[in-house]
């Protein structure tokens, strides 16, 4: 399932994610703070909860009953967190800054982030 993010085009993802290395040791703190209260909606129906449960629950780090217990807005600022890492780990600071040539050349990186034709930008949390 892709999720069209392009709304968030000019957000800083530093907010959402950086290490305690590169903010202190509250970095965990707060970058879960700015993404429990970032930009919303990124999902809107039952069927992208779902699904975003889903890939949560795929990385082995939450169970079932774990992943079903996240409320809808511990779901958004989760997802906000895995797209503001993976922009981050492609070397730019938000989307608008993305190199997607670069990006979709680089074989080290995960590329669950892509542009469309017509500029819409999307994540996809499939496996």
């Amino acid at each position: 399932m892709e999720i069209k993010i392009t709304q968030l085009l000019d957000e800083d993802m530093f907010q959402f994610s950086h290490s305690a290395h590169e903010g202190g040791r509250n970095a965990g703190n707060n970058t879960w703070n700015a993404a429990m209260n970032g930009p919303r909606p990124l999902l809107e129906t039952p069927e992208q909860f779902q699904a975003a449960r889903d890939y949560f629950q795929g990385f082995g780090a939450w169970d079932r009953e774990e992943c079903d217990a996240f409320t809808e807005n511990e779901v958004q600022a989760l997802l906000l967190q895995f797209i503001a890492g993976d922009v981050r780990e492609a070397g730019a600071d938000s989307l608008d800054d993305m190199d997607w040539e670069a990006y979709e050349a680089d074989e080290s990186l995960c590329h669950r982030l892509f542009k469309s034709g017509d500029g819409e930008i999307y994540y996809s949390i499939s496996e």
